[in-house]
């Protein structure tokens, strides 16, 4: 699933990573030779200096930080504690840049560590490990000034980790402060014969993500055995920058001008889209009514094209439609949204039962439009595999946006590089089989079906459809390329060699999501 709630990496208050550093001059970046009087600092200090407790952004950061390591996501776990805190503005920009820093460049840092404490990280207390990430990204990811990043570093050490572990983490600090990240990256990868694996630990992503991913490009027509390291680069690179904060106007329910009233800008991509610059998404109204909300473009793409495909004259004179695995909501949100403009009836259905509550409350005033409408929206709780079997041929459009490792969203959540293992894949895959299968059951003759992953990964997309259909005779695969351009109204180039899309962070601005256009016959 490739939303995001609207605490996403995006909404930072105009602080990002490479802006403006706390504790020194707007945009300022110690020289060399200033870098090495900052590592006498500390001892000039009073005792009253070092004992000081840090500001509320790196101590919010820090609580984050161990939350994450607990099991949390930093795009919901973050903005509760922002609120309880009232961290707001510049303040609460610095902190988001923190998290997301530190945490997507963690194995970065964490190599690093190891080279500047010479000791494995396995033998540093987590604890005082995720203060030292937070650190090594304000010396290294932001423009923060050195003495600064040292100094506050230890501050939270201390507080948090204890007064023993903030001599350690000096220490740590005050090493790797002694050189560039450039330097420090040729160091920890100089060992690494494997170019795939040095640009993995180069980029902070696992070695097996980054290998899955250069598999991708060249599987999906993105690039040539010839070109592949430069198209993985980018790739790689486009993980690491802070996603923009996407909005979409759900048709008939909000407009694109009432979100640019608010702040917005008009989208390049998507007709109903919209970027919000910089402010938090739930202060727009139509967003807290639920007529707008986040919504990555390429997920209102796919949406837009699903609605638009062309049916046969059967399966179009009694049409019903389906998201068969709805959570969180945001596809369904605006599916349904063009459903009631056409007097359809909508059905959303999700096996997690508190996954089903957010899609209620996601679709709270589509459903309430619908009744004005006199149409139905639905939301069901209940396994989309069954769904084929109980309601055969009774959809005429239907999607299926599976369950999936989530590599196409990395930018948005941070943690996830370092949570999902390639045995994952294997796992995810036998439950997409079927879904899809579930899902072309439970479409009419004349029907479409649209099977989507936000991940390129060939084993989840590709593969899944072909393996589906290798067993049926009943479906013919549609190419989608066209409709997204038409969806887009742009010439959106890039979309691979067809008949499926795949849409890049690097290429489209959007989220790494996968398309494939069935139609039952």
């Amino acid at each position: 699933m490739s939303e995001t709630g609207a605490a996403g990496q995006g909404g930072r208050g105009g602080h990002g990573q490479g802006g403006d550093g706390r504790g020194g001059r707007r945009g300022e970046r110690q020289r060399p030779a200033a870098r090495e009087r900052s590592a006498q600092h500390r001892s000039s200090q009073r005792p009253s200096e070092r004992a000081r407790r840090t500001d509320p952004a790196r101590l919010t950061a820090y609580t984050v930080m161990r939350e994450i390591s607990q099991g949390a996501y930093a795009n919901l776990a973050l903005p509760k504690l922002l609120r309880e805190k009232r961290i707001t503005g510049r303040d609460a920009g610095f902190a988001t840049e923190l998290v997301y820093g530190a945490t997507r460049l963690s194995g970065l840092y964490d190599a690093i560590a190891a080279r500047a404490a010479d000791r494995p990280v396995s033998s540093i207390d987590p604890r005082v490990l995720d203060t030292i990430r937070l650190g090594a990204h304000q010396l290294l990811g932001m423009r923060v000034p050195t003495h600064a990043a040292v100094d506050e570093t230890v501050a939270l050490a201390r507080q948090v980790n204890g007064a023993g572990a903030s001599g350690f983490v000096n220490a740590v600090m005050r090493r790797i402060s002694e050189r560039e990240l450039a330097e420090w990256v040729e160091i920890v990868t100089s060992g690494i014969t494997d170019p795939v694996e040095a640009l993995a630990l180069r980029t902070s992503h696992p070695a097996w993500v980054a290998k899955a991913l250069r598999a991708a490009l060249i599987g999906h027509g993105a690039a040539t055995a010839a070109d592949v390291e430069g198209a993985l680069t980018a790739l790689l690179e486009a993980d690491n920058a802070p996603a923009k904060v996407s909005l979409v106007a759900r048709p008939g329910l909000s407009t694109l001008d009432e979100l640019v009233a608010a702040g917005a800008v008009p989208s390049s991509t998507s007709p109903v889209g919209a970027v919000l610059p910089e402010g938090d998404p739930g202060a727009i109204r139509a967003v807290r009514e639920g007529r707008a909300a986040v919504q990555d473009e390429g997920s209102q793409l796919l949406a837009l094209a699903l609605a638009a495909a062309p049916l046969s004259s059967d399966a179009s004179a009694d049409e019903r439609w389906l998201d068969l695995c709805a959570g969180p909501g945001g596809k369904a949100g605006l599916l349904a949204a063009l459903a009631i403009e056409r007097r359809i009836p909508f059905v959303a259905n999700e096996i997690s039962e508190h996954r089903a509550d957010l899609v209620r409350q996601t679709l709270s005033a589509a459903r309430a439009a619908a009744a004005d409408a006199g149409s139905t929206i639905e939301v069901r709780h209940g396994d989309g595999r069954l769904i084929g079997e109980a309601d055969p041929a009774a959809y005429s459009r239907v999607l299926i946006d599976a369950p999936c490792t989530g590599l196409g969203a990395l930018r948005r959540r941070p943690e996830a590089r370092w949570r999902r293992t390639a045995s994952d894949v294997a796992a995810l895959a036998g439950l997409q089989r079927e879904l899809l299968v579930s899902g072309i059951d439970a479409a009419a003759p004349g029907g479409v079906v649209g099977y989507a992953t936000c991940s390129p990964h060939l084993n989840e997309t590709r593969f899944v459809v072909q393996d589906v259909l290798k067993k049926r005779d009943d479906v013919e695969v549609v190419d989608a390329r066209e409709l997204f351009r038409d969806a887009s109204g742009m010439p959106l180039g890039g979309l691979g060699d067809g008949p499926y899309v795949q849409l890049w962070p690097h290429v489209h601005g959007t989220d790494a999501m996968f398309f494939a256009l069935l139609r039952k016959r």
